[in-house]
Parts: C-alpha cells; sequence; structure tokens
C-alpha cells in the first residue's frame, strides 16, 4: 500500500460507511442476565458492590423476567442465595432448594419465552465456602462431582434449560452427562465453566451470593491466571466429556484466551463478564471519568471481536435498552 493512492480513512470518513464495514455487532440475543435469588417474599436487597443488581425473592424475580422479555432479553443465567447451608452442598439437590422451586415458577409463568441457564456449583449452600467436599482441609474432587450431578438433575427435573457447572472439579462433564443421559434428558446442554481463573474480579459476586470461604482459597481448583496454555486441556476435556458449550470466566482480562479458544476450537464460546469488571466501570461512571454506554459498548463488543458467541453481563439490561433505541 502507497500514500497517499492508498488512504485508509477513506473508509472512515462518514457514519454510512463506518456501519457499513463493521464486522462485529451486538443482538439482544448475544445477551445473559444474570439473577441472584434469594428467601423470602417480595425481597430486593441490592447487592453491595454490584449497583442496581439485586437479590431477589422468587415473586421479584417473576417480575424481573416480565420487565426482561418486555426488553427483548430472552436469557437468564440463576445464582442461588440459600439461608439453608450444609457441609457438602447436599440442601442444592433438594426440589425445595432456591433454585429448583424458582426454575418451576419460571417455566409455569414464562415456558420457553426464556432460556433458563442453571449455574451449578457448592458454593453458595456449603457452610465453609467451597465449592465441594472438604477432606483433609482439600476439597474432594471425586465426592463433589457427585452432588454436582444430584443438583444437575434436580435442576433438569425443575425444567432448566441448560446446566452450567461452574466448580472447575475434573470429570464433572462426564459425570453430569452420563446422569441427565440415564434420567431422559439428553436434550439438555452442558456449558461449562471450562476456563475459570482464580481471580480478583469476582469480589461483588462473592458478597451477593455469600459464598467467601472462611478457610484457605479456590486456588487448588481455579485456574493460575499466570498460565498462558493450561485452558487448552481444560476445554479440552469437557469437549471429550460431552460439553456442547463452554464458558470463560472472567471475560476482559482474558480476551487473549477467548480468541485462542476461538481459532483452536469449534465451539461456541460464553464470556461471563464478571462483577469486579461490571463494578469497574459503575465506579468510574459514578466519578464521570467516563462515558459509561460508550465504555460498555466498548467492553462488550471487544468480547464478541474476541471470539465470544455469547455474553453474561451484568450490563445487558442497559446494552439492550440501547439496542431498543437503535432499532426505531
Amino acid at each position: 500500500m502507497n500514500y497517499p493512492k492508498t488512504r485508509l480513512r477513506r473508509l472512515r470518513y462518514n457514519l454510512n460507511i463506518r456501519e457499513m464495514f463493521e464486522d462485529v455487532s451486538i443482538n439482544k440475543s448475544d445477551l445473559i442476565q444474570p439473577i441472584f435469588i434469594t428467601d423470602g417474599h417480595n425481597v430486593k436487597n441490592e447487592i453491595k458492590g454490584l449497583d442496581k443488581q439485586f437479590q431477589l425473592s422468587i415473586d421479584n424475580c417473576l417480575n424481573f423476567c416480565s420487565e426482561l422479555l418486555e426488553l427483548g432479553l430472552k436469557n437468564i443465567i440463576l445464582f442461588g442465595v440459600s439461608e439453608q447451608k450444609d457441609e457438602n452442598g447436599d440442601i442444592a439437590c433438594s426440589h425445595n432448594s432456591i433454585i429448583p422451586k424458582a426454575i418451576k415458577k419460571i417455566k409455569e409463568k414464562f415456558g420457553d419465552k426464556l432460556l433458563v441457564i442453571a449455574d451449578v456449583c457448592n458454593c453458595s449452600y456449603t457452610n465453609h465456602g467451597h465449592c465441594g467436599t472438604i477432606t483433609n482441609d482439600e476439597v474432594d474432587n471425586d465426592l463433589t462431582i457427585q452432588t454436582l450431578a444430584k443438583q444437575s438433575i434436580t435442576l433438569a427435573e425443575a425444567g432448566a434449560d441448560v446446566i452450567a457447572p461452574s466448580d472447575m472439579m475434573d470429570g464433572r462433564v462426564q459425570l453430569i452427562r452420563n446422569e441427565l443421559d440415564k434420567k431422559g434428558f439428553e436434550k439438555i446442554p452442558i456449558f461449562p465453566y471450562s476456563v475459570k481463573y482464580a481471580s480478583s474480579f469476582y469480589g461483588p459476586f462473592r458478597n451477593a451470593v455469600d459464598n467467601i470461604p472462611k478457610k484457605g482459597n479456590r486456588k487448588s481448583y481455579q485456574m493460575n491466571f499466570k498460565n498462558s496454555k493450561e485452558f487448552i486441556r481444560e476445554i479440552e476435556q469437557d469437549l471429550n466429556e460431552g460439553a456442547d458449550a463452554v464458558i470463560i470466566k472472567p471475560a476482559l482480562a482474558y480476551l487473549d484466551i477467548i480468541r485462542e479458544v476461538k481459532v483452536k476450537f469449534n465451539v461456541p464460546i460464553i464470556a461471563y463478564n464478571v462483577s469486579g469488571e461490571y463494578s469497574m466501570v459503575k465506579a468510574a461512571a459514578q466519578k464521570q471519568y467516563i462515558d459509561e454506554l460508550e465504555i460498555i459498548l466498548e467492553i462488550i463488543s471487544s468480547m464478541k471481536r474476541a471470539g465470544a458467541d455469547a455474553i453474561i453481563s451484568y450490563h445487558s439490561i442497559e446494552v439492550v435498552k440501547y439496542l431498543n433505541k437503535t432499532d426505531v
């Protein structure tokens, strides 16, 4: 290319030309709204560190789902905020647990209008805050996946459309797939958190679901953020065990991983735009350091550009409202 005959700015000089050659787009169907569900009635507790995000009782969750559908947002992922806890997370395997009860009510009211993804983990239901059963001060992998499989069956029986194990235990996808198939749920897909780093970006989320470990940390089962190739084996293992799509968490500081997964594997990718990423944007906006909406759109676009097919984001409503205005 030779300047001045070639001027790359010619394809940017007005809005119509810029829009003509855009190759990354955000659609309402790309977005997944997280919902935190808690016990009680008429509960709506704003979450510390997650501005405009709430812990909702089931009745208020149903109202919120109605609002989402009116906006055109059809995908949700559910997290339990349980007052009842035990050593192993067995409480989550009961149909009387908070998320199975919520799924049943959501499906009774909305049917297939909403795609309901059920996060599967024990950390919200254990009295120690870890993601599984503790044996000799360690999370016991093989005992934990038994509980996760039971929890998955309960969620499927309640009406969940997708099972999303977030625990990072080895072998959990295979066991969950086998158990789902045995129970006649062979059509239900599994979207594991295949790449989940031991990250400091999760702080506000842990406040939201009350799952901060009472002792130790999660570094023996979540991934080391200083490793650049470990994700390959994690993805391969989950795909070999029956994963239908993969979730990568966090997203913003791991765009390189999203891109490499897109290049190396022919599999749908869901990026999780996590709580700490959301909170940084909100804090900067409150200080008037940034144009909030422009930053949100840039962040979400970067995840799509890196290779994400869908995005779990606390910004989902803001993005959908923007899309609704631009569609007019």
